[in-house]
């Protein structure tokens, strides 16, 4: 058990603090907690959890070598996950009360929130760190399982835990300005996320 933990106890800590940190996933399950209720956002945090998971594994497995080989690839995806981080940002700051009962502005699918990971710049992030500092490079394929079995089951908790936050607000924020003001403000925050990239392009 000290061998284990010594290997992927840092691991686990990285993998528990990048989850519940906010990021464009968890201020999208917050907001969507709050206009669609926790049970209808279950697909989307399964979808997150998979989607992140699948992610690490390709990572690992060598999609990273890609980007070396194509750097551009990886500034247009950079520049691709802003445009529609700004897009769903907008989406955000437009939804409303009545969202869910109306049928308008359903909330994402397993699938789309699955795709969402590979726009997602927070998600790369973690997912290069994990393969690159976590993942010993002895029996690394097995070693990479395990990454990847962690990271499935620290995610779905946090991830969780944003969608519950939001659900728990409704009946808190069931005034429409209120509601306005709170996906409002999840918008900005989904917009700062995007803050680290912009700086970079800025230092081109």
């Amino acid at each position: 058990m000290s061998a284990f933990w010594h290997s992927f106890g840092p691991l686990a800590v990285f993998a528990l603090v990048a989850s519940i940190t906010p990021g464009p996933n968890n201020t999208m399950l917050a907001a969507s907690g709050l206009t669609h209720g926790f049970r209808r956002t279950l697909p989307h945090m399964l979808g997150v959890s998979a989607g992140f998971v699948v992610m690490v594994g390709l990572v690992g497995v060598g999609l990273d070598t890609v980007f070396d080989r194509l750097p551009w690839l990886y500034v247009l995806l950079k520049y691709v996950s802003a445009v529609y981080l700004l897009w769903l940002a907008w989406k955000i700051a437009q939804a409303g009360a009545g969202a869910s009962s109306s049928g308008a502005g359903r909330p994402l699918g397993f699938l789309q929130a699955a795709g969402f990971q590979w726009v997602n710049p927070k998600a790369w992030v973690i997912a290069i760190g994990i393969v690159s500092a976590y993942t010993p490079r002895d029996e690394f394929l097995f070693n990479l399982l395990v990454a990847c079995l962690i990271c499935g089951a620290i995610s779905l908790p946090t991830v969780g835990l944003w969608a519950g936050f939001g659900a728990g607000m409704r009946r808190w924020l069931a005034r429409p300005a209120i509601l306005r003001g709170f996906n409002l403000a999840m918008a900005l925050l989904l917009v700062a996320s995007l803050y680290p990239l912009m700086q970079e392009a800025a230092a081109r």
